[in-house]
């Protein structure tokens, strides 16, 4: 198993199941939900790190590299927003989505590699990340935020990491039967 499927694999299942964690506490600012929040970016520094490991002397690895970086202030300010209250998390966290999905994005475009599977789940989940990013922007000015959201947008980037690494796998899997 190469080391960029590992890190997709454990990156979508880790995000799949802190979804379902905070599904359970997200309903207001306790301990618990805020140490979520700001866990969350944490598994993406650990990850990207890795990732940074793995892909020496590549144009991606710029871009992970300041993934890792946006991240960690992202955990940073998340766990400050929490002060303010779920609108000041929620456009922290949009914040954060939108700078970081076009990162995706732009990672992703940069290893459409067939070897890569061509990164199209990766690049769906950097779109989509923008487009909630807004979301959250919108609905922290709202009336009534809430963090529900953030339930579906963290099982659904956890997926697509599973599917880029199921991806990875059937490719090399097919590598090899095509070589004996």
């Amino acid at each position: 198993m190469s080391s960029l499927l590992r890190i997709y694999l454990v990156r979508g299942l880790v995000a799949i199941a802190w979804s379902a964690g905070f599904a359970a506490v997200h309903t207001s600012l306790t301990a618990t939900s805020v140490i979520l929040l700001i866990a969350y970016p944490i598994i993406d520094v650990v990850a990207s790190l890795l990732d940074v490991r793995e892909d020496p002397g590549t144009p991606a690895r710029k871009l992970q590299v300041f993934n890792t970086a946006l991240s960690a202030l992202a955990a940073a300010g998340l766990g400050l927003a929490a002060v303010g209250g779920i609108g000041a998390v929620l456009f922290v966290f949009g914040l954060w989505a939108i700078v970081s999905g076009v990162a995706q994005l732009t990672v992703a475009i940069r290893r459409r590699s067939p070897e890569l599977g061509r990164q199209w789940p990766m690049l769906i989940a950097g779109a989509l990340s923008v487009i909630a990013g807004f979301t959250y922007l919108l609905a922290a000015a709202g009336d009534d935020p809430n963090l529900t959201a953030l339930i579906m947008y963290t099982a659904a980037g956890g997926a697509f990491f599973v599917i880029q690494a199921a991806t990875l796998a059937w490719k090399q899997r097919r590598a090899r039967v095509t070589q004996v």
